[in-house]
């Protein structure tokens, strides 16, 4: 899909909790980053694994506090895949700005899976994964 046109509402809303967790990064505020993330959400970051909500945002508090201090990070959809009327797979491409940086380090560039579920109406992260883009090899369908 490559136009807001033609996303359907679904789509623009899980999309939205993806903006609005990469506008609390810009804002370094973990608690912000976390609201969308069910309680039991999990993250698996190179390195990390981070079971549950809270882990994640600790996690989150301490690196804003730290190396991620003033930085940013961008994402840019790749696609949406709707598993039934209430889940969601979004694959994305991030990458992670440093206070100093104009431009993304391609060390610091990333492919990104996530799943998103509505509950009570609202759409969740249920879990979170990335990867180094470097280290992904994509698949060319013959």
């Amino acid at each position: 899909m490559t136009s807001d046109d033609t996303w359907s509402d679904a789509d623009r809303a899980v999309r939205a909790v993806l903006d609005s967790i990469y506008a609390a990064w810009a804002d370094n505020d973990a608690d912000a980053f976390v609201a969308p993330y069910a309680e039991n959400a999990t993250a698996v970051l190179p390195g990390a694994y981070l079971p549950g909500r809270k882990a994640i945002k600790d996690t989150m508090a301490t690196l804003f506090a730290g190396e991620l201090k003033g930085s940013s990070a961008r994402h840019e959809v790749q696609d949406v895949r709707f598993v039934g009327a209430d889940a969601a797979v979004v694959i994305s491409k991030g990458a992670v700005l440093l206070a100093d940086q104009s431009t993304p380090d391609p060390a610091n560039r990333a492919l990104e899976t996530w799943v998103l579920a509505r509950q009570d109406g609202d759409w969740r992260v249920q879990a979170f994964h990335n990867c180094p883009e470097q280290a992904a090899v994509a698949h060319e369908e013959a």
